[in-house]
């Protein structure tokens, strides 16, 4: 491979900078990505091969298509914030809408992708086929921008997909290219249970919802712990647990509402979750009289890298200098590129932004979070490495 190197993109490490820092200093939230798309798209209409096309929501795509025989490629960007109130009081370009944070690095992924759309721009006479990059909305937020991008059936006949992530837990220079599953099944439940409220000295003329919702969340970890191999991964997460008040602590109330995440790493494995949970709330709420509402919900599936195209991308990871390449296991988050794997062959890939002496290493969704942008190029040298080194190797 003629691997393009970060000496040859050098030009546009002024251009990735402007609109990173100006995307982050403006986030917005899932579904409210307006003015975001008016920037991609004010900015993007000034070249001279892309064509703008909305294709639903709030969602960009920019397509540079040359008329001769070749690939078509899709690249896609994730363009919304989270709403999280920042404290990086020490950036220039810190948000500047309270409670609102690109705290995920979607940012950097719109601006690595929108930098790149320069470069095919200035070499198109290089380019064949298709390029499609794909500023996709709604990430963070289920059902997630990716189904109603899917649902349009525009991007069935792309030959390749590729999506990558800014990642603060690895460090700078590290490129992370899974075999096989890449992000895990994300799906979520609220419970209902309702009982029988009294006074507290009287517990025996109440059903009491408090401890029928303390057993549960005590059996569901028993589901990991027991029902599943420990060599497989998966989850579930408690994570809100609601009833009475603080302001009548002598009341058994009426109702217990508890609500969590599950995470999973296979289909079978996601519907033994969803059975048990159900099977186990239900006879749990059976057991002492009270009665239960339980809505769980399938969010995103696993996004999965196609081992064709996986072992391509890692070829051109390996090129990268400086990179150090690795696989690890599957990333128990959620990511709805997941969609986009489900059509067309894809890969999807995490490119290290972390940097302890920046003070660049905490957790993504975290209000300090942040990426040493140094690590900016390799992920814009991936983008146009992916297109550039595509039709040679697969010819």
């Amino acid at each position: 491979m003629n691997i393009i190197h970060q000496d040859a993109l050098a030009a546009y490490q002024t251009k990735l900078l402007e609109y990173r820092r100006y995307l982050h200093a403006h986030p917005e939230l899932s579904f409210q990505e307006v003015e975001t798309q008016k920037y991609i798209i004010e900015h993007m209409s000034k070249l001279k091969h892309a064509e703008i096309i909305k294709p639903v929501g709030t969602s960009v795509l920019v397509k540079f298509v040359t008329g001769k025989a070749g690939p078509k490629i899709g690249l896609r960007a994730d363009i919304d914030a989270l709403p999280i109130l920042e404290e990086r009081h020490e950036l220039e370009f810190k948000s500047k809408r309270d409670g609102v944070m690109h705290a995920c690095g979607h940012d950097i992924h719109t601006s690595m992708l929108m930098t790149a759309c320069h470069y095919f721009d200035e070499h198109f006479d290089n380019l064949t086929g298709e390029v499609w990059a794909i500023f996709q909305h709604a990430e963070e937020l289920l059902p997630g921008g990716a189904q109603e991008m899917v649902a349009t059936g525009l991007f069935n006949e792309l030959d390749f997909i590729y999506g990558q992530h800014i990642w603060s837990n690895l460090p700078i220079g590290t490129i992370d290219v899974k075999d096989g599953p890449a992000s895990s099944n994300t799906d979520a439940y609220i419970i209902k249970i309702q009982g029988k409220g009294g006074h507290a000295s009287q517990p025996e003329n109440s059903i009491d919802p408090v401890i029928i919702g303390a057993m549960i969340v005590q059996k569901l970890q028993t589901i990991v712990s027991r029902m599943i191999s420990p060599q497989e991964a998966g989850v579930i997460s408690n994570t809100y647990f609601n009833s009475g008040r603080k302001e009548a602590i002598n009341v058994i109330p009426d109702v217990c509402y508890l609500g969590g995440s599950v995470r999973s790493s296979s289909e079978a494995m996601r519907h033994l979750f969803k059975d048990t949970i159900t099977k186990m709330v239900n006879s749990t709420c059976a057991e002492y009289g009270a009665t239960c509402e339980i809505d769980y919900t399938l969010g995103y599936g696993v996004t999965y890298n196609n081992p064709e195209k996986t072992a391509f991308v890692r070829a051109i990871a390996n090129g990268v200098e400086g990179a150090t390449v690795i696989a690890d296991k599957c990333m128990l988050g959620g990511e709805d590129f997941s969609a986009f794997s489900s059509i067309v062959p894809s890969t999807f890939v995490f490119v290290g932004g972390g940097n302890p002496k920046l003070d660049f290493d905490y957790p993504h969704h975290h209000p300090k979070f942040g990426i040493d942008e140094d690590g900016m190029m390799h992920g814009l040298q991936l983008l146009i490495n992916v297109v550039e080194q595509y039709p040679a190797y697969f010819k």
